[in-house]
């Protein structure tokens, strides 16, 4: 690992990112990467896959699909940085983590029953739940596959990371179905399996380019602080969209966690809060779990669970949440010496995933 930096590494406050610009490069870089890796799979995976990623559309026609955020290839592109090597260094991880991060979306999914995501019809509506299972676990092969093809012991390295990250990810998913079969679930319960399920791998993406740029465990260990309690905000942020976002920035229907039952953090703080609001959404909650005709509920029956939510304080206390998690992300960079410029670039990021709408 490198410590010493150019002379000209500028100065930059976090507000003057471009946010967008830093998305795209990571976007840029990683994406050649990423589709010569798809091509490897058999027919009709491929295809599927192309599809998932919004390269093609239903018919296989070349698309421009919404294919995410990218916050992760940013991050991994940082990471390699602020280890003091290139970014392009970090490529084989941003491909990786993002396979990997795919993988999930497909079987999460179908698991799920989410028919819309980024605003198209998902894999397993489209061509079926078999081929959803198949092509995530491709993606899932050939993200260690992509990286270790280098047979450096860097590329080692951060595979294993990457495998811990991934198991990680699946113990958070399956405490996520857990929880929707119980009534009552603690808010230490629900951070544990959001730092499972969103922490890791962002966790992961964050000292994985660091690691490929040849940095040490404790270096690593220091981003992956930061990338852990920024995924903890950002599934804070997300649980806050699964309620109260709007459909046409999300993709997804309103209301859609409340749909799926799902217990997460405003949820369980407003359960927590104790008082009347708390009370009666304790006992609706607890009503719908038992019910026959949940399916056929009524836009007003999820606005008074959503009324209910915020007027017993879950909703500013995620909000709050968000800021806390995002504070000790931003505080764990100082563990690092790292470039100015790429410092400035991780805290901006954070102020992005903090306050987006999607």
């Amino acid at each position: 690992m490198h410590s010493a930096y150019p002379a000209d590494d500028t100065a930059q406050s976090p507000e003057s990112v471009d946010i967008s610009a830093l998305l795209e490069r990571g976007r840029t870089l990683s994406t050649p990467v990423l589709r010569a890796a798809v091509e490897r799979l058999a027919p009709p995976m491929d295809t599927v896959a192309a599809y998932h990623f919004g390269w093609i559309d239903a018919q296989g026609r070349p698309s421009e699909g919404d294919g995410g955020k990218a916050v992760r290839p940013a991050l991994a592109l940082l990471s390699a940085e602020a280890a003091g090597a290139a970014a392009e260094v970090g490529i084989p991880g941003a491909v990786a983590v993002e396979l990997v991060h795919n993988f999930s979306l497909l079987h999460d999914d179908l698991m799920d029953g989410d028919e819309q995501r980024r605003h198209r019809d998902t894999v397993w509506k489209v061509h079926g739940p078999a081929l959803a299972i198949l092509v995530g676990d491709a993606l899932f092969a050939l993200a260690n596959e992509v990286l270790l093809e280098s047979g450096t012991m860097e590329a080692g390295r951060a595979a294993r990371r990457l495998t811990t990250a991934s198991r990680k990810l699946i113990d958070g998913q399956a405490q996520d179905i857990s929880y929707e079969h119980r009534e009552r679930v603690t808010v230490e319960e629900c951070l544990e399996m959001e730092g499972n399920k969103t922490g890791a791998l962002l966790a992961c993406a964050v000292s994985i380019g660091a690691v490929l740029g040849g940095a040490d465990e404790r270096t690593a260990d220091t981003l992956e602080a930061y990338g852990y309690h920024l995924g903890l905000a950002f599934q804070a942020v997300d649980d806050l969209l699964g309620i109260w976002g709007d459909p046409v920035a999300t993709g997804k229907q309103t209301w859609s966690d409340l749909r799926q039952r799902k217990k997460s953090l405003p949820v369980v703080a407003a359960l927590a809060a104790g008082g009347p609001a708390s009370e009666r959404l304790g006992e609706l909650l607890a009503a719908d779990a038992k019910s026959s005709d949940f399916d056929s509920f009524s836009e007003e029956e999820f606005a008074t669970r959503a009324a209910l939510i915020e007027e017993a304080g879950g909703r500013e206390w995620t909000s709050q949440e968000a800021r806390r998690q995002h504070a000790v992300a931003i505080e764990a960079l100082d563990g690092v010496d790292m470039p100015e410029r790429v410092r400035a670039q991780l805290v901006a990021l954070a102020d992005f995933v903090v306050v987006r709408k999607r």
